[in-house]
């Protein structure tokens, strides 16, 4: 069984020979004839041609059958609570196709004969250019780098290094640890033992 697959409206069918498929609304009378050039896939018996993305040089022949509208659906709308109800009804418009004939894909055998030499003469010049545009242009940002990092830097690690953290260590180590840890230590444990003696008494 030979079939294809095609694309009309943004949508997928698979078209059948003697068949028929359903599409949305075209712009077309009943009984005239278009070519669907959207092909993605043909199918002939155990043969499979699968498009990147349609196959070339294939249409799909079909003929306008006729024109009608799907089954009606009800549109309910409403919000809890507040008095507010909307119904619509919808048909949508659609077109039966009836396909008469799929096309043959054409060879691809000769095509890529043909291109094969031409793509190996390319990257040859490709690789010959970038060697000698390189060179040049490797020796000046080489040597823009090599200053600014032996100016700038340098200087900014040496003063911050050397005034800020040093006062601020010395400061904060010397007055407020020691000055918890021996009041802490010196009353507590000290009126606890009193207590204990009281009571024993």
């Amino acid at each position: 069984m030979k079939y294809a697959i095609v694309e009309s409206g943004g949508k997928q069918y698979k078209a059948v020979e003697g068949g028929t498929i359903e599409v949305d609304r075209l712009a077309l009378e009943e009984g005239d004839k278009l070519d669907i050039e959207r092909v993605l896939m043909v199918v002939d018996g155990e043969i499979y041609t699968v498009g990147t993305p349609e196959v070339d040089g294939l249409k799909v022949s079909a003929t306008v059958a006729a024109h009608f509208k799907g089954p009606k659906i009800i549109v309910f709308k409403y919000h809890p609570k507040k008095r507010y109800r909307l119904k619509k009804g919808h048909r949508q418009q659609y077109t039966r196709l009836a396909i008469n004939e799929i096309g043959k894909a054409a060879a691809k055998k000769v095509a890529t004969a043909e291109t094969a030499p031409v793509i190996e003469e390319k990257t040859e010049a490709k690789a010959a250019k970038p060697a000698t545009a390189k060179k040049p242009a490797t020796k000046k940002p080489v040597a823009e780098k090599t200053e600014t990092a032996a100016k700038k830097p340098a200087a900014k690690k040496t003063e911050t290094a050397a005034k800020k953290p040093a006062v601020k260590k010395t400061e904060t180590a010397a007055k407020k640890p020691a000055a918890k840890k021996t009041e802490t230590a010196a009353k507590k444990p000290a009126a606890k033992k009193t207590t204990k003696t009281a009571k024993e008494e």
